[in-house]
């Protein structure tokens, strides 16, 4: 199995001399192809930077970053701009949808940017996957919260990327809607074979990915297959981020 992406030694700073944070400190992983891959923490543990720095959005002080066969290093911003437009899909705690767009126009909007083409076929059966068959006319303001990231999680399969980023997806939702959208992202790995990587604070959201990844001060700390929301708080409590 291939590795979707791939980071070697990657670390961040933040600010010179004596003011110096180091957000990342020589992280060395793969994430494989087809899989759903949380990253926990405690805040201030370098989650968000992780997924910055892995999806192409900041540049590693040092160590190399790969996307598939790509290695992202000395590639200039209008190179990392069409390398996110085309191979990296993003799908954040705001929505980040247009108002004044449709349903289709906004999971379609990608694809204008990048002048490609709308494949109908794969628009409709996107459109079906995520449960909006009957609203592609409707504009954001006419929809939920959980439907609206619906909306947002189309468009970031619309173009068929290499990798889907997700930076707490579910932090605006309520419970049931969460576990929907939850459910909604693990289908797209294990029915359409898309890689996921999801930044998370939720034990319980963490539980829908294959694998989770816990950072503190920077560094991979520990790895769990086949999580339980129970085993990733308890492990989280001796990272002394979650309390019950």
């Amino acid at each position: 199995m291939t590795d979707a992406v791939r980071l070697d030694a990657v670390s961040k700073v933040y600010g010179r001399g004596q003011g110096a944070v180091a957000a990342l400190r020589e992280v060395s992983v793969g994430i494989p192809r087809g899989t759903f891959t949380a990253v926990m923490g405690p805040s201030g543990s370098g989650k968000s930077t992780f997924l910055h720095c892995a999806a192409g959005l900041d540049v590693p002080s040092s160590g190399s970053v790969r996307l598939g066969g790509t290695d992202l290093a000395g590639m200039d911003e209008n190179a990392l701009t069409l390398l996110r437009r085309h191979r990296i899909g993003f799908v954040f705690q705001a929505f980040n949808l247009v108002s004044a767009l449709t349903v289709t126009e906004n999971i379609t909007l990608p694809l204008e940017l990048a002048g490609a083409r709308v494949d109908r076929a794969w628009l409709d059966e996107v459109v079906h996957r995520v449960g909006l068959g009957g609203r592609t006319d409707h504009r954001p303001a006419q929809l939920s919260g959980g439907q609206q990231q619906r909306v947002a999680i189309a468009r970031a399969l619309v173009t068929r990327p290499e990798v889907v980023f997700g930076d707490e997806p579910t932090g605006a939702l309520d419970t049931m809607t969460a576990r929907d959208v939850l459910t909604l992202l693990k289908e797209a790995v294990y029915a359409l074979g898309q890689t996921v990587v999801m930044v998370t604070h939720d034990p319980m959201a963490a539980a829908y990915a294959g694998t989770v990844l816990f950072l503190a001060d920077g560094q991979i700390v520990d790895t769990m297959t086949a999580p339980t929301a129970e085993k990733v708080a308890e492990r989280m409590t001796r990272l002394g981020a979650w309390k019950r």
